[in-house]
């Protein structure tokens, strides 16, 4: 068994990253024309055909992670066939390998490309992309969202905040921060203005140059508003920079505490979390689709093929690989739009894909 499971290891796990690999080099290559856009416009400011190439090599984990269930079909179609086709897997099967043995000795490399993938994505991807992000902005300027900026809320003891963060330097800091103070009668208290704010080591923002307002109400018939210039205000938050940065970059590039965490912000605060719902739960679900596509491509091992069939399945094994993540995509923001359960909308495309692999594995293996 040990010999066997060395065959199909060894065939599987080259076969995929040599895929992987066709694929992040043409996405590399793509991406790198996208990006001489980039260059031609910035070049005053630094921004070289070198620095463009880097920033690109730091989106290849993003795409990895993303191409991994595609690239494991793929892989493990084409090794299946092949076998089948020189009848060394009918040697195999004459040799006692029965349907439940292959198909367990299958589920256990999938378990690797499985906890390879969550590494992936949600480790090495993050880091990566966050990187290569301030990367470009030092040297395009800085992040921002749209001309409105990210918006975030927290309820504290004795009032509620809406912040607004303009942008994100470089050096990680925040450019053009606005604090909102609201009562708990939901009347504006203070409105604090910096034009950077870095973020403390004690739960709290160091804002810098700031425009401070604040609102005294005396009685009903009076009020009274203050205006003040501060060098530094340092205000106390539980608003982390992984918040600021989810609300900033893209919530797919984040990592599964991230946005546990940052989902659970939004419900305290009373903000719609349905979209970041259910990327946490994508993350949660995405690596078992590799598992779900080894187990679609063993029943390919128990086809019998002719000269030239093979490239014919494994163009399938693309197919299939796609629609999945076009399923993916398209469940996704359809479960947003109606609100669906979000661990539901993210688990269905590989519980559909779960469902074809094992009436494959039942109706050509099995029955057949």
């Amino acid at each position: 068994m040990k010999t066997i499971r060395r065959l199909f290891y060894s065939e599987v796990i080259a076969s995929v990253a040599l895929v992987t690999l066709g694929f992040v080099t043409l996405f590399y290559f793509f991406d790198f024309v996208e990006e001489l856009q980039a260059v031609g416009k910035h070049s005053a400011t630094g921004y070289t055909v070198l620095k463009a190439l880097i920033f690109v090599t730091f989106m290849m984990p993003s795409h990895i992670y993303e191409l991994l269930p595609i690239t494991v079909l793929i892989g493990t179609i084409f090794v299946m066939a092949r076998l089948a086709q020189s009848s060394e897997f009918t040697i195999l099967r004459t040799s006692g390998l029965g349907p439940w043995r292959a198909l367990r000795t299958l589920s256990m490399l999938g378990m690797v490309f499985v906890i390879f993938t969550f590494a992936v994505g949600d480790y090495v991807a993050p880091l990566a992309d966050k990187t290569g992000q301030l990367l470009k902005a030092r040297y395009q300027g800085r992040i921002t969202v749209g001309k409105t900026g990210a918006w975030l809320k927290e309820t504290q003891l004795y009032g509620h905040y809406s912040v607004n963060v303009g942008a994100l330097a470089p050096d990680g800091s925040m450019q053009n921060v606005r604090i909102f103070e609201f009562d708990n009668q939901g009347y504006l208290v203070s409105m604090t203005q910096g034009q950077t704010a870095r973020f403390g080591a004690h739960d709290d923002w160091l804002l810098e140059n700031v425009d401070r307002t604040e609102f005294a109400s005396m009685d009903e018939a009076a009020s009274r508003v203050d205006r003040a210039l501060l060098a530094q205000f340092r205000w106390p938050t539980q608003i982390s920079a992984e918040m600021v940065s989810a609300a900033v970059l893209r919530p797919e590039r984040m990592g599964t505490i991230d946005l546990f965490q940052y989902t659970r912000h939004l419900q305290a605060n009373g903000q719609s979390s349905q979209k970041y719902q259910i990327q946490f739960w994508k993350k949660v679900f995405y690596p078992l689709s590799c598992l779900v596509m080894v187990v679609l491509a063993l029943p390919f091992a128990y086809l019998h093929f002719r000269s030239g069939s093979v490239a014919t399945y494994v163009f399938g094994g693309v197919m299939a690989g796609i629609s999945f993540v076009l399923l993916n995509n398209v469940l996704g923001d359809l479960g947003a739009l109606q609100g669906w359960q979000p661990w539901f909308t993210a688990a269905l495309p590989g519980l559909i894909y779960s469902a074809i692999s094992l009436a494959a594995f039942s109706w050509l293996v099995l029955r057949r």
